[in-house]
Order: structure tokens, then C-alpha cells, then sequence
């Protein structure tokens, strides 16, 4: 974590805990143990710091052992491993089956042909983080069907994992033939226009505002 004097003032308080923070509002952050750092990190990295912009401020107090120290925690192989289950739990789920086999289907594919090579992990964050998937059931179907489209765009397959109202949780499978980086770019691309297709998404965001920020989080799951 940068000096949290290197941070825009914005940061500077939420910095102060960010090292243990998980986001409160999203239930795939909690079960994964996926910190917030990451999010403000990803929101920080595209933005200079005198025009930053955060619609995530949430200044925490300190969590502090009796003694008077920081409890900053130690590493932990178990509570390591453990932290990959409920992904895992996921991924073999019976939802997971089914959109994989509607995915093969609607990309004209022999399932016995298809070998699935590599598996990941992507989040990454609206604009600004700004919380627009609020009431997050009147958003889900209608993101989760966007990001499915997805799959024959790439290719591959992609599904949402889980919608937070400033982010995404995202699980794609590619056979490798194209980078990361191209993948994520035009699946932003699709998802943004359609999203924005949507008058209660577009009227929370500025006029001609992007929808989703340019940095994300990749992390391979298999």
C-alpha cells in the first residue's frame, strides 16, 4: 500500500485501515476475503491525484490489539487456501453447469471439442466507483444477461460472479488465443453501451461519462 501521503486526501483516512478492509456491501468480497485495497487501488491508478474523484469515502477507526498496537494480522496458509472455497464452491455449482452448457450451445461448439485452458477471476470498478447497481435486485438479471452475451463475443465464456453497486466480480474461460488485456477491453466495450442502454443506470452517472473504470483486477483460477 503506497505512503498514505502519496495518497489524494480523499484516501488518506480510508488508507488508514484499508490493509484489513472488505467491502461491507458486497457478499462475494466477504466470502473470498477480497480486499478493499484493491478496488481503491484499481480506482487510484488512472486518475491524477489532484483531480481525484471517489464515491466509496468511508473512514474507518482502527482496529488495535489490547496493547495498544495495530493487529495487522500474520499470514496464514489455512485461512490462504480456505479464502478460494467459496470460488471453487461456485465454479462446480449447478448455475456454473448450465450457463457453461448454454455457452457451447449458443457458440455452435462440440462440448467433447472444447478444451478449456485457462479460467479467471476479473473485478473491476464503475467510474469513479460511483454506487449506481442500487437496489441491486432491480440490476442483477439485466447485468448478468449482458455480461452471458459476452461469452460468443470473446469467444470463450464469461459469467457475472457477483454485482456490488460500484463493481463487478467476473469469471471468464479462455483457450489462450488472445490476451487478457484485448478480452477485457472489448467485453467493457459490449457491456458499457448496453448498460448504459438503461435510463436509471445512465442518469446516476455524468453526462457522457464512461461506465466502467479502465483498470481491473485478474487474478487465474485454474
Amino acid at each position: 500500500m503506497p505512503n498514505s501521503s502519496e495518497l489524494p486526501v480523499k484516501c488518506q483516512e480510508c488508507a488508514k485501515s484499508a490493509a484489513s478492509m472488505i467491502h461491507n456491501k458486497c457478499r462475494f468480497c466477504r466470502e473470498i476475503d477480497f480486499s478493499e485495497a484493491i478496488l481503491c487501488h484499481l480506482n487510484r491508478s488512472t486518475q491524477e491525484r489532484s483531480d481525484f474523484q471517489c464515491h466509496a469515502f468511508q473512514p474507518l477507526l482502527k482496529v488495535v490489539s489490547p496493547s495498544g498496537h495495530e493487529d495487522l494480522g500474520s499470514f496464514d496458509e489455512t485461512k490462504e487456501r480456505d479464502r478460494n472455497e467459496p470460488l471453487q464452491r461456485w465454479l462446480s455449482s449447478d448455475k456454473m453447469k448450465y450457463h457453461k452448457a448454454l455457452a457451447v450451445q449458443k457458440l455452435n461448439r462440440d462440448p467433447e471439442g472444447v478444451f478449456e485452458d485457462l479460467k479467471y477471476h476479473f473485478a473491476w470498478n464503475v467510474v469513479y466507483r460511483r454506487p449506481v447497481f442500487s437496489p441491486l435486485e432491480d440490476y442483477l438479471n439485466f447485468i448478468g444477461n449482458i455480461f452471458f452475451k459476452c461469452s460468443e463475443l470473446i469467444g470463450g465464456f464469461v459469467n457475472l460472479i457477483a454485482l456490488a453497486s460500484d463493481h463487478v466480480h467476473l469469471y471468464m474461460e479462455s483457450d489462450g488465443s488472445r490476451s487478457v488485456d484485448s478480452m477485457v477491453r472489448e467485453i467493457k466495450r459490449f457491456s458499457s453501451n448496453a448498460i448504459l442502454s438503461n435510463p436509471g443506470i445512465r442518469s446516476k452517472l455524468d453526462e457522457g461519462s464512461e461506465m466502467w473504470d479502465l483498470a481491473y483486477f485478474s487474478q487465474t483460477v485454474g
